[in-house]
């Protein structure tokens, strides 16, 4: 990847490619972002004009409940109503060459020739949470290409599997039964941060029990008002297309109801926060690791281990020396 975003990059030529739905074009602005290439920046300004249009959803369980393959359903339902649909898999050891295939591949297959849909694969590169660390650069190249609807299928990785609440405007939590997901769901969290909930693989034995648990435990959470979302919970056998429409449902009301009360746009301003912090912070790690074989940090880990000095102020000091503040 480094390789591609070393090359010298016809920024305004990629990005009106994009525009017109190149993939190729897409795919390598996709590279550009993941691999950090110089060329980043001006990619993101000439992107910012054309992003913001496309909805964003998440997707992500435990290994095993068929993210692939609802994800694949989604997109068949989506493609039926007209829409560009952008699928971005985030695979836990490293990313496909090219951009144009999941984790998965076989369930993406009825996709893989249709010019309406972009499929990419990206790499956590071992970071938690389930999420690619360019994914935010990566859905805004997929929105600024004219995807309308955007879906982010995480890792599943279990536990750690919440960071994409953060990074969609409708979070989809999957779920299956007999695997225990009931009780996970309350140790990991993800009753806060599901919008909806799909018990998929409903043709097992135990779906309507899956069902009736987590209805009971989102009814133990936090008391929501009168105009407050309370997450749905629907049944798929996504393999088969059945239950599909009903979770499609489910997503335009969801959007509906963050539009009518303007938590749509409070949750793209914190997500761009979020966006901002993280780009700042990078930045100012990369400058202290500059200075770490600098003469002024060993200096003041001498002063800490003399007793002359204390982490946090020693951690100011440093801090004033990075800023120039």
């Amino acid at each position: 990847m480094s390789g591609a975003g070393a090359r010298t990059v016809d920024v305004p030529d990629l990005v009106a490619r994009a525009r017109r739905g190149d993939p190729r074009a897409v795919a390598r602005l996709i590279s550009v972002v993941e691999g950090g290439a110089p060329q980043l920046r001006e990619v993101m300004a000439a992107l910012a004009p054309h992003s913001g249009g496309a909805y964003v959803i998440g997707l992500t369980g435990s290994p095993g409940v068929g993210k692939s393959t609802c994800t694949s359903a989604l997109t068949t339902a989506y493609r039926r109503a007209g829409k560009r649909v952008g699928v971005l898999a985030v695979d836990p050891s490293s990313p496909f060459s090219g951009g144009a295939l999941l984790g998965d591949r076989v369930r993406m297959n009825d996709h893989a020739s249709d010019p309406g849909v972009y499929i990419r694969s990206m790499a956590t590169r071992g970071r938690l949470g389930g999420l690619a660390e360019a994914a935010p650069q990566a859905v805004r190249v997929l929105d600024a290409a004219g995807c309308e609807v955007i879906l982010v299928e995480t890792v599943g990785v279990g536990q750690s599997e919440v960071e994409i609440a953060s990074q969609a405007d409708t979070t989809v939590v999957l779920l299956a039964p007999g695997m225990g997901d009931g009780i996970q769901a309350a140790k990991a969290g993800i009753l806060e941060i599901g919008d909806v909930f799909v018990v998929n693989k409903a043709d097992r034995d135990g779906a309507d029990a899956t069902v009736r648990e987590l209805n009971h435990m989102l009814g133990l959470g936090a008391p929501r008002g009168p105009g407050d979302w309370r997450p749905t919970v629907t049944k798929t056998v996504a393999a088969h297309g059945e239950g599909v429409d009903e979770v499609v449902a489910a997503l335009d009301k969801h959007r509906a109801w963050m539009e009518e009360h303007g938590e749509l746009t409070a949750r793209r301003t914190r997500r761009a926060a979020r966006e901002i912090e993280s780009i700042a912070v990078t930045a100012l790690r990369a400058r202290i690791a500059d200075i770490g074989g600098d003469h002024r940090l060993g200096a003041l880990s001498a002063r800490i281990v003399a007793g002359e000095l204390d982490p946090y102020a020693a951690a100011d000091a440093l801090l004033a020396e990075v800023t120039g503040r």
